[in-house]
């Protein structure tokens, strides 16, 4: 990967369905999803579809599915199968992976197979999906591999609209995404890097200072439309976290092209776009230099 001729490196987008058309998530909550970002022309792109998608862009992304198996009965993408994807198309796509905690010593082992045989560089956690909160101890076998590997884990924050227009939500817990409860996490594996993904409504002040306050932990700006940025993430953005911010989009819910579109008209200091848009992934990725 060439990183001084991308022009931006989205840190979050999904694998919506397998090389084989099986879907990361359940149909009645894939549409209940589609309907809350009113993404009525809403599709799956498989993975060399993304890959061609952000080469045209000249961007690179982090892809990635969610293992919710055991809170949905749900069957995953292989993890297997998106780091396979992304190594043929390693110019623009970065590989990580999602092991659902409630796996136990077995995740763990998983976890470290995917990095050492299978090139992932990262791992997502989404806790209302899985049905976990990120400070139960159950998880910290998982979490303890993850900072040993040295890559970062990226945790779903704020509401999701997966679920949403679903009787009950569809079982998805809103309490297990408040950034609080990874503020904990941050404590127990101070090595351990952590993106805690989207304006995290309703709790965007315990995120900024959850990034504020530990040193290893960013924000990316996924899953919103930068002209709905609450004021004070952009305040901080532009300031005492110019350093940690990410871009993300969601893709494919929210495209980078839209995302793009209306950051461009976000008030934001012309030296601290870059970093957004690349420098800070870039660092955070390993993909360059400090």
């Amino acid at each position: 990967m060439l990183v001084d001729d991308l022009v931006a490196i989205d840190v979050h987008t999904h694998a919506e369905v397998s090389a084989s058309g099986h879907p990361s998530l359940a149909p009645e909550l894939l549409a209940a999803s589609a309907a809350y970002f009113k993404a009525h022309d809403h599709r799956q792109p498989t993975i060399p579809e993304m890959a061609a998608h952000y080469r045209e862009r000249r961007m690179a992304a982090v892809v990635f599915t969610v293992d919710t198996e055991h809170a949905t009965g749900h069957p995953p993408i292989a993890n297997e199968e998106v780091a396979e994807a992304c190594a043929e198309h390693a110019d623009v796509l970065i590989p990580f992976a999602s092991v659902d905690p409630w796996r136990g010593k077995a995740a763990a082992r998983l976890a470290r197979r995917l990095v050492e045989d299978h090139g992932v560089r990262g791992f997502k956690f989404h806790p209302s999906l899985q049905d976990f909160s990120p400070d139960d101890r159950m998880a910290y076998p998982l979490y303890d591999v993850i900072e040993e590997l040295g890559v970062p884990a990226l945790f779903h924050t704020g509401q999701t609209g997966i679920g949403a227009g679903v009787p009950g939500g569809g079982g998805i817990r809103l309490k297990y995404s408040n950034p609080m409860l990874v503020d904990d996490v941050a404590v127990d594996f101070p090595e351990l890097r952590i993106i805690l993904a989207h304006p995290s409504f309703p709790w965007q002040d315990e995120a900024l200072a959850v990034a504020t306050h530990k040193p290893h932990v960013y924000i990316d700006l996924s899953g919103w439309s930068p002209k709905y940025f609450p004021p004070q993430l952009v305040r901080y953005a532009n300031s005492l976290l110019k350093k940690k911010v990410l871009f993300g989009s969601d893709y494919p819910v929210i495209t980078p092209d839209r995302w793009l579109a209306d950051f461009a008209e976000l008030d934001i200091k012309p030296e601290v776009r870059p970093l957004i848009l690349k420098e800070n992934a870039a660092r955070l990725l390993g993909l360059a230099k400090d």
